[in-house]
């Protein structure tokens, strides 16, 4: 299965440290965020991977190449002007023939991405979005489930409490959702997933997620990430 990271955004609520350097090259510890990305991926045999690139694309072509030295093959699509979330990924998997995974390019996690693309299967509709439970649902986009894990309604940074599971922006589509996506900007929750109702199921995953969007989250997730390496080095 084929995968897309979505790694074209500027990151402004992470300045000063975006000002020299795209969002998904913020280091953990001592290497960028999308290297984790990229060795999750393989490490779950996503290893053709199409990467969409923005904010000083450069870099990244230059940190990373074709991907060889990580065992994957890399290619890239850089946007003129914004294309959104699902305008980018239709650019980017215009011409799979398969289901696909997409992945946000400024988010650290260790999700059991495997898990994920056989609950896909399980459901055979368009979308599965891999879910979270977190503590504080204010500044994200929370979804309600059934038993069977249908996504009922989205709920937009919700001001009142209504749940706590939220989408991490990790999904796996079957190929046909491409057309459902019109060219030029488009948002998946914003625009794509209202248009297509009842064809949305949500996995909650467990293991370890964040998205670095904040500057308290990405000192967060150095800490994180630094504690678990002294564990892991003093087992």
């Amino acid at each position: 299965m084929k995968a897309v990271i979505m790694a074209g955004g500027k990151g402004t609520r992470l300045a000063p440290l975006t000002d020299h350097a795209p969002k998904p090259m913020m280091p953990i510890l001592d290497k960028p965020i999308l290297h984790y990305i990229i060795a999750l991926l393989k490490k779950h045999d996503f290893t053709d991977i199409s990467v969409t690139l923005g904010y000083m694309a450069n870099s990244i072509v230059e940190a990373f190449g074709d991907g060889r030295e990580m065992g994957v093959h890399l290619r890239y699509f850089i946007e003129q002007e914004p294309l959104g979330t699902a305008g980018s990924v239709k650019v980017a998997a215009e011409k799979f023939d398969e289901d696909f995974l997409v992945i946000s390019g400024d988010a650290y996690t260790d999700f059991d991405l495997g898990a994920l693309v056989s609950f896909h299967k399980s459901h055979g509709k368009l979308a599965t979005i891999a879910a979270t439970k977190v503590e504080d649902p204010s500044e994200y986009g929370v979804m309600l489930l059934n038993g069977a894990g249908k996504v009922r309604s989205f709920i937009e940074k919700p001001k009142e409490p209504v749940g706590n599971i939220v989408s991490t922006g990790i999904y796996v589509f079957k190929k046909e959702i491409l057309k459902k996506i019109p060219s030029g900007f488009q948002d998946f929750a914003r625009n794509i997933f209202p248009t297509i109702p009842g064809q949305i199921y949500a996995k909650v995953m467990s293991g370890y997620w964040s998205d670095i969007g904040t500057l308290l989250s990405y000192y967060s997730t150095n800490y994180h990430v630094a504690e678990k390496s002294l564990t892991l080095s003093t087992k």
